[in-house]
């Protein structure tokens, strides 16, 4: 597998790693896993790993965005989740990934072994604390987004432009890393309902559509009423 090839050869600095799991706790927290890796990057809808692979390692978005997968029985996608500048994903619990990624657009990330995470962790207590707490968040994450199939396009869409408001960059004005198709694989709808119930949201006034990309939140009242 390719991606997996690529990963075997990234010049992961695996001295220096056990050096700092074996040495005294670091104080920062898991930013110290920024220490232990290596950067590498990925173009346009770039595997970076695939469903079932062994999940060796663990990755942090430094630029980009980068969607998770699967591909459902009848052939159609399932998107599980957007990642963004900061975020941490692939820590799985068992040996194998559950799902694939991708980059979206042209994407950077640290690359960094699990092995190394769980040595640090187990000598570093603000770590350990650190990787439950993701664990918790990333469980609600996804709690979150089983509720959300179940609710009505309009209150999808809204939901979804809330989130990516607070995500992005935490004002009115978003511009989207992804596209109107991963938008509809994420929130469980054919890309012409995401596109018919961005129009209604127009014609309501809650949001502004420069482009299909650019979206402005003219009324969040509105948008956190749909949401529920």
């Amino acid at each position: 597998m390719l991606t997996q090839t690529e990963l075997r050869t990234v010049p992961v600095n695996h001295s220096h790693a056990n050096a700092v799991a074996r040495a005294a706790p670091i104080r920062g927290g898991i930013g110290a896993i920024e220490t232990m890796g290596s950067q590498m990057k990925f173009g346009a809808n770039a595997e970076i790993f695939g469903e079932g692979e062994p999940a060796e390692y663990v990755y942090k978005v430094v630029t980009g965005a980068v969607r998770t997968y699967k591909i459902l029985g009848d052939g159609r996608r399932q998107i599980g989740g957007f990642y963004l500048p900061g975020d941490i994903f692939g820590l799985e619990i068992g040996k194998e990934h559950q799902f694939s990624a991708e980059a979206i657009k042209g994407v950077t990330v640290l690359v960094v072994r699990r092995s190394a995470i769980v040595a640090l962790a187990e000598r570093d207590c603000e770590v350990a604390r650190e990787l439950w707490s993701f664990t918790g968040r990333e469980l609600k994450r996804v709690q979150e987004h089983m509720l959300l199939l179940v609710k009505s396009a309009q209150q999808r869409v809204a939901s979804f432009l809330l989130e990516m408001s607070k995500r992005l960059t935490g004002t009115d004005a978003i511009e989207l890393p992804m596209s109107r198709q991963d938008i509809a694989d994420y929130l469980g709808l054919t890309i012409e309902t995401v596109s018919r119930t961005m129009t209604q949201l127009v014609s309501e006034q809650a949001i502004g559509l420069p482009s299909s990309r650019h979206i402005v939140l003219r009324n969040t009242g509105v948008l956190r009423r749909l949401n529920g």
